[in-house]
């Protein structure tokens, strides 16, 4: 069984879990998950976790992600892409480049941005999708995100190619509806493609052919990223002989459980930073400090302890 991530590049068509499905009958396996969800209509860098590595797919969700988005002016949708019921506005004057431009880079910084009425959010146990399908009021879910950095790369109207760098949990149809509601015109999502997630770069993710080609040639180990290279930089101790049988259960940890291996780490650990645990230079778990009850305590066990 393979333990580690895999940068795929999700092609257009393919659900996030279609992708997951296919993987398991190339790699053989069945422990595999995904990181950030891809709609189907979106392409781009998907962060799928094999075998332990799948205990730390909600970690290794990054906050920062970068995508390309084509956004097209003129056109409304009920899903705020290209692949709803889509309706065309009119009686409006064509905006200036100037215009649009100046829109585009006021959607910079933090604000509250209302969740597409096609979304997996729930409210009162029920999606958002499941209300607007059966046509029903959809309740208004407004998030917290913040847009990095905004670069338009080209203007084509009614067409707005624009690079995007955002927080996690941003909606890029959201910011494509928002746009094109404040300039009068209306508009929708045409493509997206995400270009980074964390560390994982789209020049450096793998298609699906890709990855099946080298499964049976037995090169997947050249792709594989093992966990310790993603979370190689987090603070790191050794347990203690006193410690093993602690550990051995997943119960807390105590100081003199714990050899940091570098007061540097010691100090990030005791300030609440998630650290490894190893046993015979074995990664087995990560702990996290808790204050109150002054100890450490088991965050993710990845991997059992043989005594």
């Amino acid at each position: 069984m393979y333990n580690g991530i895999i940068n795929i590049y999700k092609e257009r068509g393919y659900t996030s879990f279609d992708v997951v499905a296919l993987l398991r009958k190339i790699l053989h396996q069945k422990k595999i998950g995904h990181t950030g969800t891809l709609d189907p209509m979106a392409e781009g860098v998907l962060v799928v976790c094999l075998g332990n590595a799948t205990k730390l797919c909600e970690i290794l969700t990054a906050d920062t992600k970068e995508y390309e988005t084509v956004l097209k002016l003129g056109e409304c949708s009920d899903t705020d892409d290209c692949t709803g019921k889509i309706s065309v506005r009119s009686g409006f004057e064509i905006p200036t480049e100037e215009a649009i431009r100046k829109t585009v880079m006021s959607y910079l910084g933090t604000y509250e941005q209302k969740v597409p009425e096609y979304a997996a959010v729930k409210v009162n146990g029920r999606k958002l999708y499941e209300y607007a399908r059966e046509g029903l009021a959809v309740p208004e879910v407004y998030k917290e995100i913040t847009v990095y950095s905004l670069d338009i790369l080209e203007i084509d109207y009614p067409y707005v190619r624009i690079n995007v760098v955002c927080s996690k949990g941003t909606y890029i149809r959201s910011l494509c509806r928002d746009i094109g509601e404040a300039l009068g015109t209306g508009g929708l999502m045409e493509s997206l493609l995400r270009r980074q997630t964390g560390g994982f770069k789209l020049s450096e993710s793998k298609k699906l052919d890709e990855v099946r080609s080298l499964s049976e040639e037995g090169r997947l180990d050249e792709i594989v990223l093992p966990i310790e290279e993603l979370i190689g930089d987090w603070p790191a101790a050794d347990i203690s002989e006193k410690g093993i049988k602690y550990l051995t259960n997943g119960n807390k940890l105590l100081s003199d459980d714990l050899l940091f291996r570098s007061s540097a780490d010691e100090k990030k650990a005791m300030e609440g930073m998630i650290f490894r645990v190893y046993f015979d230079d074995k990664l087995y778990a990560l702990y996290k400090y808790d204050d109150d009850k002054k100890a450490f305590l088991n965050y993710k066990m990845l991997s059992r302890v043989e005594e």
